[in-house]
């Protein structure tokens, strides 16, 4: 009869990961943050301003007018998609809210009698409902960036066309409907609840920028969206797998989709903020954003091929470009050398990772 063992076999080389595999080290997001936090200290003795409640908060705000979009961005990136259009999606929701506004506030255009009337001097416009107009007129822009992705993810999702080739010519498209709508002038909100607005999009909450605490939140948000849901399951999927991913039943198509508009909603909402801080919304607002918005996020941690992503990593690219663009300001440095350093700061991220895995 066989008798038990004194002691289970252990294997020593099982279930351990190497130092810099673990822990803080487990993603380029900790890296990237290291990265951040030396920057701030080297930043703190290059410059006596740096770390005053004034400079950080302009780097609050500042990182905040594209980390909303990156968040959307990022999305679609986990899902091994890309979306080059954000930057133009922004200045064309921006435009159309702008221009609603305006619109629906102006006695005697078409429809402004819904909206607005004139007090007993016959000069003085008022708010037939409060809040109406700014809420009509932020729909408005946020309904088109919804149509753009909507086509985007219908030509990529249903059509199997490239996401970079679809959505490099949606930028295109978008940029040129706003020189159209507008004739290539810019436009501003007016009205009895453009008060309101800038408000909103460009006030303090809290003693903190208001677009920081909608970042905030929206972060949150996307943090419980991919990691406590279903669909968040199923965006990590595609981006690992998406034949797989289809086999086990989860539905590609529309997942895609939603993740699309989702960037599309994202990158309106930040436009019609950043609208807000510059006091209007003229026809080449947000060019080239795209760049930086995905910038930020592959800096972050997000992986091109897909899979790998999140909220933080959105937030921590955002903030190193920002605090690189900042401390170049405040060291009296060309900042035309920005764009050089976000450039290095890219292939470095991408060969720490690509070193992290061949030693793994």
């Amino acid at each position: 009869m066989a008798t038990p063992l004194e002691s289970p076999i252990t294997f020593s080389n099982v279930g351990k990961a190497r130092w810099w595999r673990s822990g803080l080290f487990a993603s380029q997001t900790g890296y990237v943050l290291l990265a951040l936090v030396a920057l701030f200290v080297v930043m703190n003795f290059a410059s006596p301003y740096f770390l005053t409640e004034g400079n950080l908060q302009n780097v609050a705000k500042n990182f905040s007018f594209i980390a909303i979009a990156t968040l959307g961005v990022t999305f679609v990136i986990i899902t091994g998609g890309i979306d080059l259009s954000v930057g133009s999606v922004m200045c064309f929701s921006a435009m159309i809210t702008s221009m609603v506004m305006t619109q629906i506030s102006t006695p005697g255009m078409p429809g402004a009698e819904w909206f607005v009337h004139l007090a007993d001097d016959g000069k003085t416009v008022i708010a037939n409902w409060p809040g109406l107009i700014l809420l009509v007129s932020v729909l408005a822009g946020l309904a088109v960036a919804l149509i753009v992705g909507l086509v985007n993810g219908f030509c990529i999702a249903v059509l199997g066309l490239s996401p970079f080739v679809t959505t490099l010519g949606m930028l295109s498209i978008v940029r040129g409907l706003g020189y159209v709508v507008s004739n290539g002038r810019g436009s501003f909100p007016s009205g009895p609840e453009a008060s309101y607005f800038y408000t909103l999009t460009s006030g303090v909450v809290l003693g903190m920028p208001a677009p920081f605490i909608y970042l905030v939140v929206l972060a949150a948000a996307m943090a419980v969206v991919l990691h406590h849901t279903s669909f968040g399951r199923h965006v990590f999927a595609i981006g690992g797998n998406e034949k797989a991913a289809a086999l086990t039943g989860i539905p590609v198509v529309r997942v895609k989709i939603e993740i699309y508009v989702i960037c599309a909603l994202a990158a309106g909402l930040q436009g019609i903020i950043i609208s807000g801080w510059l006091g209007s919304a003229p026809a080449n607002m947000a060019t080239s954003y795209e760049l930086n918005v995905i910038a930020a996020a592959v800096i972050g941690g997000a992986n091109l091929a897909g899979g790998i992503g999140g909220p933080l990593g959105a937030i921590v690219g955002c903030v190193l470009l920002e605090v690189i663009r900042n401390g170049l300001v405040l060291a009296q440095v060309n900042s035309y050398w920005q764009q050089t350093l976000v450039g290095v700061i890219i292939i470095a991220a991408v060969l720490v990772d690509r070193l992290r895995s061949r030693m793994a």
